[in-house]
This record gives C-alpha cells, sequence and structure tokens, in this order.
C-alpha cells in the first residue's frame, strides 16, 4: 500500500474453454493486469485494467485484442448493506468496438449459522455494445466467505 492505496499487478490469461462454437474464441491469450483500490469510511474505489493478446490466430477467428477496464465505487452502511457502481467495458482493438455495461447493485452480507455469506442483485444497462449485442440485463451472486 502506498498513500492508503492497494495496487496489485499480475498476468491475465485467457483460456480457450467456451462449449459453445459461437462463442469459442479457440485461442490462449496472455497480458498484464493492474488494480489500484482505496478504502475508508465505508466507501471502496478504484479500478482494474488488462490488456488480453492472443497468442495462436485460428484461421476462421479474429485476433484476441482487447482491453479491459473497470472502474468502480461502492459503499458499505454499518448494517453490512453494499451499493456498487462498476462498467465492464471491453475495447475490441481488432473490431474497433467497445461494450459498456454499467451496473448498480446492492449486497447484503449474512450469517447461515457459523458460515458468512454475501447475496447480491444488480442491473446491468449497456451505454454501448456490438451490434445485435443486449441492451440490458440481471445479475444476481451468492458468496461464500471464508475469512481466516
Amino acid at each position: 500500500t502506498k498513500g492508503g492505496w492497494i495496487t496489485g499487478f499480475g498476468p491475465v490469461i485467457l483460456l480457450p474453454t467456451a462449449t459453445e462454437e459461437a462463442f469459442k474464441s479457440k485461442q490462449w491469450g496472455l497480458g498484464p493486469t493492474v488494480v489500484g483500490l482505496r478504502q475508508h469510511d465505508g466507501w471502496t474505489y478504484g479500478g482494474l485494467v488488462n490488456q488480453v493478446w492472443g497468442l495462436n490466430n485460428p484461421d476462421d477467428r479474429a485476433q484476441v485484442n482487447n482491453t479491459f477496464l473497470q472502474p468502480f465505487l461502492s459503499y458499505t452502511t454499518p448494517t453490512a448493506v453494499t451499493y456498487s457502481l462498476n462498467t465492464e467495458s471491453t475495447y475490441n482493438w481488432t473490431a474497433e468496438q467497445w461494450t459498456v455495461p454499467i451496473n448498480a447493485s446492492v449486497s447484503k452480507l449474512v450469517s447461515l449459522g457459523n458460515q458468512k455469506v454475501s447475496f447480491q442483485f444488480g442491473a446491468r444497462y449497456y451505454a454501448d455494445a456490438p451490434e445485435g449485442g443486449p441492451d440490458w440485463g440481471l445479475r444476481f451472486t451468492t458468496t461464500f466467505l471464508f475469512p481466516k
């Protein structure tokens, strides 16, 4: 940490694991990731950025060359309710196309016996997407926490 900021750097790895032919990139990919965030008085804010370059180039797919940007802002109340706003934007350099979903969510941390669990519900609006892409979406997540 420096000046209250938590930072990190490491690799991002793309694995060609899609099960549906239309969604397969058929490529392995690799690139750098950097994250920075700050937490104080219930607030968390910062961003995550990575770049993925395809390592192989299948004949029937475009070369992977994507930048991912995720600025985020959240506030956690004393009763463990968290309100969040972020975007998970991707720029496809090959197609020269942005995908820009804006996400708003609320989550609650609860105890189920001795197990801590976070339940989250969110809505997503696409400010920009490829032609034929989505306009909106919903997200529900359940996260089991195992603190030390």
